[in-house]
């Protein structure tokens, strides 16, 4: 089994910590260690270092490699260009399919969160277990829903496939859009719901057979990027075949069309570290508990994400809720629960030009 980490995403909602040259998945939001350096250790306790791929963008593949010195420089598989999920994990199937045809890969997002590691670990042999006995099928990794979220998608699960390892293993009977916040109450309240975590497994080959039929045109792309892996012209190839290829997101192009999908409900302590107020929920014991990192004081404020990342005094007085995020040249100040809006405010700056902030 291999394990491709997607580590090119821009996190524009954890700006202004994030930028698009140092994102989110290599700073260190949650503690000492970078998001991804996190989920590469994480992922260690089960799984050697050569099993491991980092799928990323020219960009960000030298701090990428500054981060992770273990690991192979042939397990990095880097993007010419930036062309959404799709065609990023379309190019990390076609390099592993190249080297071990057949191989079960797992899609691994670089900037979540895990409270129970050996648990994570679990769920992810059991996907390559299901896999060995359902080769032609797809098998995604769900989380039961903790409260009624409306920034994640839903799974729907729909029969029992079988029990196996102690693990239910349930037909994917539809997918869901991220939901009002009256929807995501009914999902919460119903047991069939799952919070869709961007995990899923296949074999390359059975992988690869559906972008031949959901995305012809990419599938035609990825077939002379897969004839070009080793031989000397291979990059001029893979840019040439690469840069040709329509954005279109995983989701859209291949999960939600295949026709055979399986889910395995998990609790792991899971969060998406998409923005301000997951990291506050992520590290605060209580909701009115302050998270102060920094040259931070405070008199009478509660429930409050304070992040000093100048040697600036920040100081709050009588203030509840809110996010104040300081760096050397911005600062951020919103309501906890408006931390999703931050990406309108990215694109505020893009559409005024303001590109030094970005």
């Amino acid at each position: 089994m291999k394990l491709i980490i997607l580590a090119g995403g821009s996190g524009t909602r954890l700006w202004p910590v994030s930028r698009k040259n140092i994102p989110k998945q290599v700073q260190a939001i949650l503690g000492e260690q970078t998001l991804l350096e996190k989920t590469y250790e994480r992922l260690r306790t089960g799984f050697a270092a050569e099993d491991i791929y980092i799928a990323t963008n020219q960009v960000q593949a030298e701090l990428i490699k500054q981060q992770l010195k273990e690991l192979p420089l042939s397990n990095y598989i880097i993007e010419p260009s930036r062309k959404d999920t799709a065609a990023a994990i379309g190019l990390a199937a076609t390099k592993i399919h190249h080297d071990f045809p057949g191989e079960v890969i797992i899609n691994i997002n670089s900037d979540h969160f895990v409270k129970d590691e050996a648990g994570y670990i679990k769920m992810i042999r059991l996907a390559e277990k299901v896999l060995s006995e359902q080769p032609d099928s797809g098998v995604l990794i769900g989380v039961n829903p903790t409260y009624p979220e409306t920034g994640y998608g839903y799974i729907k699960m729909g029969e029992n496939l079988r029990e196996l390892d102690g693990a239910k293993i349930f037909e994917i009977a539809e997918f869901k859009e991220k939901p009002s916040l009256e929807k995501a109450e009914e999902y919460f309240k119903g047991w069939e719901y799952l919070w869709n975590i961007g995990c899923f497994a296949f074999k390359t080959d059975y992988l690869l057979s559906l972008y031949e039929k959901l995305l012809p045109e990419m599938h035609a792309h990825l077939v002379k990027i897969e004839a070009a892996w080793g031989q000397s012209d291979e990059q001029a190839i893979i840019t040439q075949e690469f840069n040709a290829i329509n954005p279109i997101s995983m989701d859209y192009g291949i999960i939600e069309k295949a026709p055979k999908l399986f889910v395995i409900p998990a609790d792991f302590g899971w969060a998406d570290v998409g923005h301000w107020r997951t990291v506050k929920e992520v590290l605060s014991e209580t909701v009115d508990q302050n998270v102060l990192k920094g040259n931070v004081i405070e008199v009478n404020s509660a429930g409050n994400l304070v992040y000093g990342y100048s040697n600036k005094l920040v100081a709050l007085v009588g203030v509840k809720d809110m996010v104040v995020i300081e760096t050397p040249d911005a600062m951020l100040i919103c309501p906890r629960d408006e931390a999703q809006s931050v990406k309108q405010l990215v694109d505020k700056l893009k559409a005024e030009g303001m590109e030094e902030y970005l």
